[in-house]
């Protein structure tokens, strides 16, 4: 009996090294790749970040903390940053209404909406900086669409992306734009996860499509919606693309964002160890307020 139980313990043993080893194959090259471009990146930045360094000399002096105490102190970083926390907001306060109500219509109307899901859909799949050319010269003060439109009509030239007051929500206008049929894609996915039945029993219980919408699909969705607003606060905190096509962080710094001034410090004035800094202090603002609003969505959606 001792003899069996001590065979039975032995082949566990045995299947349990199998299974870690096994498990160990599968991950490393994951684990590679996790180490090579993300964390080894991330660690080598924080070290560039104490130096100064034009990026390619092979001579680095090392300044400690200046960086640093040069990033607290520096007004164009923290209004960066700024730029970057009205993107997220109004960014969450029009993509989500609005591609829950483009995806609400495509459920309802299903395949006679095929046309429109096609249309709505095509947006995201231009890319950023076509998007970003395209709205630059639409928006041209001299001859872009209204500016023309508005001097046909007798009107001044309006020039939004030159104007330090609109051209950040002009720029916020487009990114809403593009990436309103991602989520809508992504909430109407998540419709197609509720029963039919839920609403042949809410039918027969006499609800209307507004108190079905309200009573059963919104709490359904909602861990989808608090998806799509935790992607939708991560990129516009890390935008860079359109906006550097579209304006460059213009007019003055009423377009800058967080990105863009690392990309500008680092690559157009070759000053490498600033530029390391304003990435290392993007990636902690970044994953503190992700941190914090992510635990939020997350406490409510529980409650």
């Amino acid at each position: 009996m001792s003899g069996t139980l001590s065979k039975s313990i032995g082949l566990r043993e045995v299947r349990q090294r199998q299974t870690r080893f096994a498990a160990a194959v599968f991950l490393f090259p994951a684990l590679f790749f996790l180490l090579v471009f993300i964390a080894y990146p991330i660690v080598d930045s924080f070290i560039i970040s104490t130096v100064r360094w034009n990026g390619m000399s092979s001579r680095r002096i090392f300044t400690g903390l200046e960086n640093w105490k040069q990033l607290v102190a520096d007004a164009n970083f923290w209004q960066a940053f700024r730029n970057n926390v009205i993107i997220m907001f109004l960014s969450l306060l029009f993509q989500v209404p609005f591609a829950m109500a483009l995806a609400t219509f495509l459920d309802i109307t299903e395949r006679k909406g095929i046309i429109f899901k096609v249309i709505w859909f095509l947006p995201y799949l231009i890319s950023s900086v076509a998007i970003g050319l395209l709205f630059k010269y639409a928006l041209d003060a001299n001859y872009g669409l209204i500016a023309s439109a508005s001097k046909a009509l007798g009107g001044k030239a309006v020039d939004l992306l030159g104007n330090p007051r609109v051209a950040l929500f002009a720029v916020i206008g487009v990114i809403c734009w593009q990436y309103i049929p991602f989520y809508m894609v992504l909430y109407l996915a998540a419709y197609g996860t509720i029963p039919v039945e839920l609403y042949e029993a809410a039918s027969i219980d006499g609800a209307s499509r507004g108190q079905y919408f309200w009573r059963v699909s919104l709490p359904l969705l909602r861990p989808t919606i608090v998806s799509g607003m935790t992607l939708s606060i991560i990129g516009s905190l890390k935008y860079f693309d359109l906006i550097f096509v579209m304006t460059g962080g213009g007019p003055g710094v009423a377009t800058e964002l967080m990105a863009t001034m690392m990309y500008k410090t680092s690559f157009v004035r070759f000053n490498m160890g600033y530029g390391a800094t304003v990435a290392c202090g993007m990636f902690i603002l970044i994953t503190l307020v992700a941190l914090i609003v992510v635990s939020t969505l997350n406490r409510k959606t529980e409650v």
